[in-house]
């Protein structure tokens, strides 16, 4: 059966509704239209994000089950605490999203290219813009060794994606995330697919219906929209913040 599909030209045309989404390849629900901010917007607001590869049309997906991270749940393993406190490590927020951004979309050490085509960067950055896409960043040495973006609508975090150039420094962006996220009562950070470095943090996969639950709840709730801050004080056991 053909997917639907989105017209480019009408921002507001309604996404298909979730439970429509195949199950091979899982989650994907339909295809065209565009990354304007209106349309990502009321995408991830239904539980719905954007995924394909240079010189496909823009995929639309909403998996089941759903990986997800609750702030309260990060695991931080000893090692890990070693790093935090002896690493040289320190955060910032939305202090150099460009740079996040494309890095995540930099070839990786296995030669192949991400997802994140050209397209995309430009939407996130306008997003970012608008106050809604944030990064966080680490830093080694006064130099970017990894970080994460993704978006933020009420109070759930949707990550995107995450990189390290230096081991740990996405974890190390992962924590400071959850930590502060969770201070502003976030309910949930959205991690998209399974992989086994976010369950190792303490993601867990949940059924679709009950995460769109929670975004029936958390997201019309007030956000944190414009440029984002980290809390020194939250950190200040095992992690710097630079003073602004």
């Amino acid at each position: 059966m053909p997917l639907p599909w989105l017209d480019p030209r009408d921002d507001f045309q309604p996404f298909p509704s979730p439970d429509r989404a195949l199950t091979e390849p899982d989650g994907l629900l339909t295809t065209g239209g565009s990354l304007t901010p209106p349309r990502l917007l009321r995408a991830y607001r239904q539980g719905i994000f954007p995924w394909y590869s240079h010189g496909q049309p823009i995929l639309w997906w909403s998996p089941d089950p759903r990986m997800v991270l609750l702030p309260e749940a990060i695991r931080i393993s000893r090692s890990l605490q070693k790093t935090l406190r002896n690493g040289g490590f320190s955060v910032t927020a939305d202090t150099d999203f460009t740079a996040i951004i494309y890095a995540c979309a930099a070839p990786r050490t296995t030669g192949q290219g991400t997802w994140i085509t050209p397209a995309m960067l430009r939407a996130y950055d306008r997003l970012h813009r608008l106050g809604y896409a944030h990064s966080i960043e680490t830093w080694q040495d006064g130099q970017l060794v990894g970080g994460l973006y993704g978006v933020a609508v009420g109070r759930v975090f949707y990550g995107e994606s995450m990189f390290s150039w230096v081991s740990d420094a996405s974890k190390v962006a992962l924590v400071a995330l959850a930590t502060q996220v969770r201070r502003w009562e976030f309910a949930v950070i959205d991690c998209q697919m399974e992989t086994e470095h976010l369950i190792r943090m303490g993601a867990t996969a949940i059924p679709r219906p009950t995460f769109l639950q929670l975004l029936d709840r958390y997201c019309p709730l007030p956000g944190r929209d414009g440029p984002w801050r980290l809390d020194a004080d939250l950190f200040a056991d095992f992690l710097p913040v630079p003073p602004l």
